[in-house]
């Protein structure tokens, strides 16, 4: 690192820490008629989905403007800037550095839609300014920076969502409250297949790869601690292939599964986990695992739980949730909201019958919301119900669906499952010292 880049990071730095510092003079009491100022961090394809959520949910609130929008890259920066003036009329500022726009007494919240490997160092950056925050999945993807952005998140008074969305969705909720209402009895398993058939993450021809120029961006402010390296494009955008800065399918989906699985059954985190996989479809420029594997146990819940995706195969798609008294099944992947239920009519060994209702065949039942329509196999990501939980939240001050907690739940799960993948071995939760272990937790 050179002189000129050490001070200027001092500078950033100390930018920074004052902007910490004066966190309650940023800080702003909002009331049901104001409106709530949002800026982003990180304006690549994510953010745009943000912001097309932040839309929808327009409908239902539209006392708020995107008011600045942040991104190292000068060319990310411009297209949000005009995709916001586009969507909600207003130009926002663009801002190089996060700093620059924390510094904004007048901001209230902030998205952040970055690199993985970003999300919690900026996450504790943005609550010590006083700003309330949108943070995109995974939360963190190694143990340390989870605690990192818990401990921050915990120390301030913001309110935080955790972009795991379907946590809002209506119909993840019915199921919940299906599992906790005793329809399925005892849950004994739950088990998700989301797959893909294609190299996702890697796209040879991408005009932005070819775009981007290292003077035009902050390499060194990008990798954010992570092991230096020469400035390469390809990581840049497709750092979820790259294990120093991303699990891949871990990072990702699984993060959603995992937490789905902590939903379900009102408990966080795994008490172990086993994982195995490889690159067995995409022997292309990819670091991580292509198709992967894993299963946790819950031990209080007496749970287990099963978890795979193949990016060489779309086949089979599905949610299964089983009970002693019944099955809820989704024929679909990641989010998917159709659900079906089935009975157990029957439980018995020889003579030690446990129950039988003799009802005879039984059929499927569609899980369904009055005054909605049926749900699809399949629905986009970008939902109002998220964003409206999160705006509603900020006016009430209330927990978000997606708090701190389910954020630091699914973040240990997935560093859980990275590294029995990449160590070769079993992995423990030790719920009293919080740490992940290669060995089994004495009681």
């Amino acid at each position: 690192m050179t002189d000129a880049i050490s001070r200027r990071t001092l500078i950033r730095t100390a930018a920074g820490t004052a902007a910490a510092m004066s966190a309650l003079s940023y800080s702003r009491i909002l009331g049901a008629n104001d409106r709530i100022q949002i800026g982003q961090i990180g304006c690549g394809h994510r953010a745009a989905g943000l912001r097309q959520m932040l839309k929808l949910s327009a409908e239902t609130d539209p006392k708020f403007d995107v008011r600045g929008v942040c991104d190292l890259w000068s060319a990310n920066r411009e297209r949000a800037a005009a995709d916001v003036e586009e969507l909600f009329g207003n130009r926002p500022k663009a801002h190089k550095y996060s700093e620059d726009l924390l510094a904004d007494p007048e901001l209230d919240a902030v998205m952040i839609a970055t690199g993985d490997h970003q999300h919690a160092k900026i996450l504790a950056e943005v609550v010590r300014a006083g700003k309330d925050c949108y943070c995109e999945k995974p939360m963190a993807n190694t143990l340390d920076e989870a605690k990192l952005a818990r401990d921050a998140v915990g120390a301030s008074k913001q309110v935080v969502q955790m972009g795991s969305q379907w946590l809002s969705d209506p119909y993840q909720q019915k199921v919940r409250e299906m599992i906790r209402a005793g329809k399925l009895g005892k849950i004994v398993s739950i088990s998700q297949s989301w797959n893909f058939n294609g190299p996702r993450w890697h796209v040879p021809q991408d005009e932005n790869i070819g775009a981007i120029r290292e003077q035009d961006t902050d390499w060194d402010r990008w990798l954010l601690g992570r092991p230096p390296r020469p400035f390469d494009p390809r990581v840049y955008f497709e750092f979820r292939i790259f294990k120093d800065f991303s699990g891949g399918i871990t990072d990702q989906w699984y993060s959603h599964g995992s937490g789905l699985a902590h939903f379900y059954l009102d408990t966080f985190i795994p008490d172990e986990t086993v994982a195995g996989g490889g690159i067995l479809a995409w022997h292309d420029v990819r670091e991580n695992p292509d198709t992967f594997q894993c299963v946790s146990l819950f031990a209080e819940k007496e749970v287990l739980y099963t978890y795979g995706t193949t990016f060489g195969n779309a086949y089979g798609d599905h949610t299964i949730i089983r009970g002693t008294r019944g099955t809820l099944y989704s024929p679909g992947g990641e989010g998917s909201p159709q659900w079906w239920f089935l009975p157990e009519t029957v439980s018995a060994w020889r003579s030690n019958k446990v129950f039988d209702l003799q009802s005879g065949e039984v059929k499927p039942e569609p899980v369904n919301i009055a005054g909605l329509p049926p749900p699809p196999v399949r629905q986009g990501d970008d939902l109002r119900y998220h964003t409206d939980n999160w705006l509603a939240c900020m006016r009430s001050r209330a927990a978000t669906n997606g708090s701190i907690e389910t954020g630091f739940a699914h973040a240990v799960a997935v560093v859980m499952a990275t590294r029995s993948y990449r160590e070769g071995k079993k992995m423990y939760w030790d719920r009293k010292n919080e740490e992940i272990v290669d060995r089994p937790v004495s009681s």
